[in-house]
């Protein structure tokens, strides 16, 4: 890979400025761009949990400049949790931001845990997004039906030991929401993917080079 640049840079949120981390490279623009949003923050959840760090670096391998960020309350972010709600404005912020430094470019949203409740939402919403990644989707405890009416890519990571997204309920998710779609269950990997990190890059590397069937 090319020469990469880090930026620790600040966005200006809604509900104040938010801390985020960029990535990008020197070489040719690349084809698009990314977002990864991270875990509940009232439990420890920041831009850099480990899960976040490991797609942010699947994606950036793909030759991507991917934008990391902290939600409003975490880290160095203003404001306060907003229990989902407020954090969809915060998402919004990080594709503004993205889109005004690479206009045109294609988006990628993923996110992980509460990052894939609240991303996934977003991304599914707003046209500049064109794929979506979930990992580790809490589907045992939050409502993600919006998914049901998403025709845009979509890969989901499951670990199959998730506690707070039961394998069973992950697939009947999946059953009921609309091509293109991928899931991926990691096997003996909790929510957390703890001992599994090394399956979140492999899965997202499959991805891209085994393109989805298309909407039926």
């Amino acid at each position: 890979m090319s020469e990469v640049f880090h930026r620790n840079i600040f966005l200006k949120g809604p509900a104040g400025r938010l801390e985020a981390s960029l990535w990008t490279v020197s070489a040719a623009e690349a084809n698009f761009v990314a977002v990864v949003c991270h875990p509940h923050p009232l439990y420890g959840g920041t831009l850099h949990n480990k899960v976040v760090y490991q797609t942010a670096k699947a994606l950036h391998q793909r030759g991507a400049p991917v934008l990391r960020f902290n939600f409003r309350g975490a880290g160095q972010s203003e404001g306060v949790h907003d229990r989902g709600i407020g954090e969809q404005a915060d998402v919004r912020t990080a594709l503004n931001y993205l889109s005004t430094e690479s206009p045109g470019k294609a988006i990628l949203v993923a996110g992980f845990s509460f990052g894939s409740w609240v991303g996934l939402q977003v991304g599914c919403e707003d046209a500049r997004v064109t794929s979506l990644i979930g990992l580790g989707l809490p589907v045992d405890n939050v409502d993600v039906s919006y998914l049901r009416a998403c025709v845009k890519p979509k890969l989901i990571i499951q670990g199959d030991q998730d506690q707070f997204g039961s394998r069973s309920n992950i697939e009947a998710l999946f059953t009921t929401i609309p091509e293109p779609k991928r899931l991926v269950i990691v096997g003996g990997a909790d929510h957390f993917f703890a001992g599994h990190l090394d399956a979140i890059g492999t899965a997202v590397e499959a991805w891209f080079d085994q393109p989805l069937p298309p909407r039926k």
